[in-house]
């Protein structure tokens, strides 16, 4: 059998982080419209689109002083041409990703999910990714890179197992190990994919005297396991050609549901924590660029109220990652500003976004321009994750990583995520006290990695190790029961490098400096009931000692980010100072905030911010700004037909306030010594001028 090829576990040389000017983005399939003119540093044209089609609208946001870029799917799209026969005379209907009953799995008319074949692929180079670079454009995203978990049973795919394994293909439901071999195939396929067309428009690039960025817009490995798909996800980070990631987190993504203490349901801001530390942990230890997406709305229809709770959850949950400092601020400004949505949930009547969430909205993004950039916070707790975990894929729900990741982050700790294809970058296991893992989800795809781990144990680390070891994958064929291995289960190969037995039972044993505590126990069981997570709890204390529950804060420069937990004995957060609650659009000014548990906080801290006069939130980006003793001026842009809201730290009282050459109402809090305005944005600009 063919061994499947990953770059995992090496040390290999990165590219450091790309350092130009672009910190803020989103992505549109529009051109340059008044309405959509939310003033991020790019745009990310999306799609080829008709002839001509593309350019138009390139140029239509440069002209409006946008960075632009390219984003387009690696397993969708506007490709119509290539399947009904116009770009080489055959048609390809059958490349398209089938179910067992024989139907095809559509994106979208004559758009079919995508096996991506060599021939596929060399209508992708020609088609979509030549044209954008002839168009000007240096960076390329090629997102989500999707292969359905229901799928593998085309002809295409057939043909592709029998060159890749060099046996008969086998149907996936067959068995758990022909399930196994057929994710992993999937895998391997969206590798390649990606490994082809980024080589491809960095070669053609260099041929022409440039240099082409190439990046992966993806869902994390948590969500794709949970919505069952395949793709590559931490392997990329190992690719030469592959510059970095944007986390696509957000609403939709989030709001999956999951168990704890026995009660399925949404918990959006822990599943967007998860997912984005999921997503910072994947390339942290590998020095690749990393943007976090969050999205006001979602793809499914919702109510405003709905929108705007959940986008606060996920927005503060991404800020709680100082190591990340880049943000793809919004996808498809056309449905998030001009689309209207039901004003009540249950209610037929529609509107445009609130003025009061737009807003919002615009102060949240305007910060992300602002927001500084700090060191990473280490986890004390983590929990280990494999790719694998999208070949098993047996549970929905993923209760058996939850299990182990939610009982911990609602006692109060930030637990963060180690991804097994990582652990032989040096930094993957950095400030890791107990390591939490279980292989009744995910199997090991490589021996090395048990190396790296016992290695660390040596170290004086301290492993958790939940699981009965019984689930069907365990047996299936690969490396730990072929060639010169013949262990029944996987985690016996990493007992025996910790001089433990086969099985062995459970108990808290000792490796060099560390320490490894079995506990047969799936980790769901810590989930399924409500007193289930006692379990897990017990087994860390008796490793690390009492575990202290504490708020999710972090403290970015003048921003306060913080998240109040629930579902326990939890109470309410109380923070004080002099802070400016940007999570509502009159920007008021509080000395004392109580946040209560479920909800969440995003401050500006007056007290830290320098010199008046200064622009310290508003809904809208500032240019032009000028500054004398008595004067302070300048001019601020936005999207047409929204509101800005601003409010402005001065040396004294204004006496004189003009907006568009107009006398303009002014709240003066003497408290905070900073005054606050409203009045209509503008994308060509509205000068504002003060004097005090």
């Amino acid at each position: 059998m063919r061994r499947l090829f990953l770059p995992l576990l090496l040390l290999v040389s990165c590219a450091g982080p790309v350092q130009d000017r672009v910190k803020t983005t989103f992505q549109s399939s529009q051109g340059f419209r008044p309405t959509l003119d939310n003033r991020a540093d790019a745009v990310m044209v999306y799609g080829v689109g008709a002839p001509g089609s593309l350019q138009e609208r390139l140029q239509s946001w440069r002209e409006r002083g946008y960075e632009t870029q390219f984003m387009t799917g690696i397993a969708w799209g506007g490709y119509q041409d290539y399947f009904t026969g116009e770009w080489d005379g055959r048609t390809h209907w059958d490349e398209g990703q089938m179910e067992a009953s024989g139907d095809t799995i559509w994106h979208g008319k004559n758009v079919p999910y995508i096996v991506p074949t060599l021939n596929y692929l060399q209508y992708f180079k020609e088609r979509h990714i030549k044209p954008v670079i002839d168009a000007g454009v240096d960076h390329i995203y090629l997102e989500e890179p999707e292969f359905w978990s229901r799928a593998g049973y085309s002809e295409a795919f057939k043909r592709e197992w029998e060159a890749f394994y060099g046996t008969p293909w086998r149907p996936k439901d067959e068995s758990p190990e022909a399930t196994y071999l057929a994710q992993k195939l999937k895998y391997h396929l969206y590798y390649r994919a990606l490994d082809e067309a980024f080589t491809y428009a960095k070669e053609y690039g260099r041929s022409l005297g440039r240099d082409i960025k190439c990046y992966v817009p993806t869902h994390s490995l948590i969500n794709y396991t949970k919505w069952q798909i395949v793709s590559p996800e931490a392997s990329l980070a190992s690719m030469e050609s592959m510059d970095g990631y944007i986390a696509q987190v957000w609403t939709g993504t989030s709001r999956s549901p999951n168990y704890y203490r026995g009660v399925l349901k949404e918990r959006v801001f822990e599943s967007a924590f998860l997912e984005y530390g999921c997503m910072s942990s994947m390339t942290a230890p590998t020095g690749r660029e990393l943007f976090f997406l969050t999205d006001p709305i979602e793809d499914a229809t919702r109510d405003w109220e709905d929108f705007r709770r959940n986008y606060q959850a996920t927005f503060t949950a991404q800020l709680l990652y100082p190591e990340v400092n880049r943000y793809e601020i919004m996808p498809w400004p056309e449905r998030i500003y001009e689309r209207p949505y039901p004003v009540k949930a249950g209610g037929e009547e529609k509107c445009r976004i609130p003025a009061d969430f737009a807003s919002m909205m615009q102060v949240m993004t305007n910060a992300l321009q602002q927001m500084p950039k700090g060191e990473r916070i280490p986890s004390r707790y983590a929990v280990l994750m494999s790719n694998s975990l999208m070949f098993q894929n047996e549970d929905e729900n993923l209760s058996d990583f939850f299990g182990l990741a939610l009982p911990v982050l609602k006692w109060g700790h930030r637990v963060g995520i180690v991804h097994m294809e990582n652990l032989g970058y040096k930094k993957a296991l950095e400030g890791v006290g107990v390591l939490l893992m279980t292989y009744s989800n995910m199997k090991p795809m490589a021996p090395e990695a048990h190396t790296h781990l016992a290695d660390w144990v040596a170290r004086g680390g301290k492993l958790l190790y939940c699981g009965t070891d019984t689930d069907a994958f365990q047996s299936v064929q690969e490396w730990w029961n072929t060639g010169e291995n013949s262990y029944a289960a996987p985690a016996d190969h990493l007992f025996s490098l910790m001089e433990m037995e086969a099985g062995a039972p459970v108990g808290i044993y000792s490796y060099g400096k560390g320490l490894v505590y079995i506990l047969r126990q799936d980790p769901r069981d810590f989930v399924l009931t409500e007193e289930g997570e006692d379990i897990l709890r017990r087994a860390m204390e008796s490793l690390v000692g009492p575990l202290y529950s504490q708020p999710l804060q972090v403290d970015r420069g003048p921003y306060r980010i913080v998240a109040a937990l629930d579902e326990r004995k939890a109470r309410p957060v109380v923070e004080e100072g002099c802070l400016i609650d940007l999570f509502d659009p009159a920007l008021p000014v509080y000395s004392q905030r109580e946040i209560a548990p479920g909800t969440q906080a995003f401050f500006y801290d007056v007290a830290k911010a320098g010199k008046a006069p200064k622009i310290l939130a508003a809904a809208s980006r500032a240019y032009e700004e000028k500054k004398s003793r008595n004067r302070f001026s300048y001019v601020c842009k936005g999207p047409a037909e929204t509101w800005n809201v601003t409010r402005i730290l001065l040396p004294a009282p204004p006496v004189k306030v003009l907006v568009n050459g107009a006398e303009c109402p002014a709240s003066w809090d003497a408290a905070s010594r900073t005054v606050f305005l409203r009045f209509p944005n503008s994308p060509d600009g509205v000068p504002v001028e003060i004097d005090w």
